[in-house]
């Protein structure tokens, strides 16, 4: 039998000598070794050995010190619902703080009594990273419906825009001339249209059409305009006159003169009426005065085809075919501002009823540009290419929008959102230059005019009350009719 000592010693020869540590004299060797911690030494094997992969459901810690709402210990804070009162109503304090609670650190937070019944977890705030939040937590109130006292406002889809004409009137002889003016639409709810030598007014609340005027084969309609209030209708005419008609009675008050060429353009202030024309001046005419015209304005060195009033009546915008805007007060003679950004005839002009000072303008073919102006501070704004030339423009009274109308090349109606100037609606139907444009007294409904001697009415605007429901003005009165002669026809 071998001897014991000898086996022993053979194999402490034959082990290798595991190296010591430098330690104190009272701490043994044995006490620092990892075999000697078999709790320490099972994690970091598990941890080693294992395919360890982290679940995006499990609680991973930080190194980083920043507090979790989810994790934290809300008990600390001292916010917890009120005791109910003996007839079983919420007092004010409790809803409030519950509230709070609730709009702080989201809905699934602990009362503080659950939060004490829980003495493990005694810190204030937990450091761990967050898990994965949708974009609506980003909100302080976030959008859980159980939030008591907080009313999430639906999200408001787009508005829909009818894309086709509720009603098309047939317009025979209705110019295809860019720097007239022929279509206006009164705030008793008529609509005045130049047909040739002749004007004819369209009552839309009966349909009914009536011839106003007839100008005689050596002259011709260039522009109509209402005035604000009442029922006088200015005409301006090819031989450079310009006459006032009392419409509810179909009988002219009297001609006015002063221009040497065509009127293109017309633009009322209560009693004043301005007139623009092809020699390039503007005239002030007050109505009531026995002289045909109180002033004259200078500036322009081409036809003026624009003008249009502001909302307070105190300045007066004018487009030219020299490729200006100007803008005028109630007494000067010159221009007090001047614009020269466009590139092509300033023809679409139109003050915003929403600010005051905004005002928006259009260039012709070779510019296609709207641009917008704070006339109070002199500056220019923005700038839209809009791809085509920009006829018309016009503001809503009931919503932050304008539409405006093109001709070269795509002849479309296009619906804007103001200040984004996101598109709501493209429209297209006429086959010829939309030269012409009206909208309605109760701000929903435009009327547009083209070469194609057609005049087609669109809903395009809601009204002031319901802005998210469907206009439904007009939806009764489809069909196609004839504006000139004494009677309409209806085409369906």
């Amino acid at each position: 039998m071998d001897d014991p000592t000898t086996v022993s010693n053979q194999r402490n020869q034959s082990a290798p000598e595991t190296p010591r540590l430098n330690l104190p004299a009272r701490m043994s060797d044995s006490s620092v070794y990892l075999e000697n911690l078999p709790s320490r030494t099972m994690h970091i094997n598990r941890l080693i050995n294992s395919n360890y992969n982290s679940s995006p459901s499990r609680t991973i810690y930080s190194d980083r010190f920043i507090p979790s709402r989810s994790g934290s210990n809300f008990a600390l804070f001292d916010i917890s619902n009120s005791p109910t009162s003996a007839e079983g109503k919420e007092d004010g304090s409790g809803t409030y703080n519950s509230l709070l609670r609730a709009a702080l650190f989201g809905p699934d937070t602990p009362d503080k009594k659950d939060s004490l019944g829980s003495p493990a977890c005694r810190n204030i705030f937990r450091y761990k990273t967050e898990t994965k939040r949708s974009l609506h937590s980003l909100s302080p109130f976030g959008l859980d419906e159980s939030v008591p006292g907080i009313i999430h406002s639906p999200v408001k889809a787009p508005r829909k825009v009818p894309r086709s004409p509720y009603k098309v009137l047939d317009a025979p002889a209705l110019q295809d001339d860019f720097y007239l003016n022929l279509v206006d639409w009164s705030s008793n709810n008529v609509l005045a249209v130049g047909l040739g030598n002749c004007v004819y007014l369209w009552n839309a609340c009966s349909s009914k059409v009536t011839k106003l005027c007839d100008l005689g084969i050596d002259d011709s309609v260039c522009s109509v305009g209402w005035a604000q209030r009442g029922t006088h209708l200015a005409v301006g005419t090819s031989n450079g006159k310009v006459q006032i008609w009392d419409a509810s009675r179909c009988r002219r008050i009297r001609t006015m003169e002063g221009h040497r060429l065509r009127v293109g353009a017309l633009a009322w202030s209560s009693s004043l009426l301005s007139s623009g024309s092809r020699d390039k001046s503007i005239l002030q005419r007050d109505i009531r005065a026995q002289d045909d015209f109180a002033s004259k304005l200078s500036g322009h060195k081409s036809e003026v085809c624009g003008l249009k009033w502001s909302y307070d009546n105190r300045e007066l915008a004018s487009g030219g075919n020299d490729n200006k805007l100007f803008v005028w007060n109630q007494h000067s003679t010159q221009p007090v501002l001047k614009y020269c950004d466009h590139t092509a005839a300033v023809k679409a002009i139109a003050w915003s009823p929403h600010l005051h000072g905004l005002l928006a303008s259009g260039g012709g073919t070779a510019d296609r540009c709207i641009r917008f102006w704070n006339t109070t501070t002199n500056t220019h704004l923005s700038c839209m290419d809009t791809g085509s030339q920009v006829c018309n423009l016009v503001w809503s009274k009931n919503v932050n929008e304008l539409v405006s109308t093109h001709g070269y090349s795509q002849n479309q109606i296009i619906v804007w959102r103001y200040p984004t100037m996101s598109k709501l609606a493209t429209l297209t139907g006429h086959t010829y230059r939309v030269l012409y444009l009206a909208i309605s007294p109760d701000g929903q409904t435009i009327v547009t005019g083209a070469g194609d001697e057609t005049l087609r009415f669109w809903n395009v605007f809601p009204s002031p009350k319901s802005q998210n429901t469907d206009s439904e003005i007009g939806a009764s009165s489809l069909g196609r009719t004839t504006i000139r002669g004494s009677c309409y026809i209806n085409y369906l």
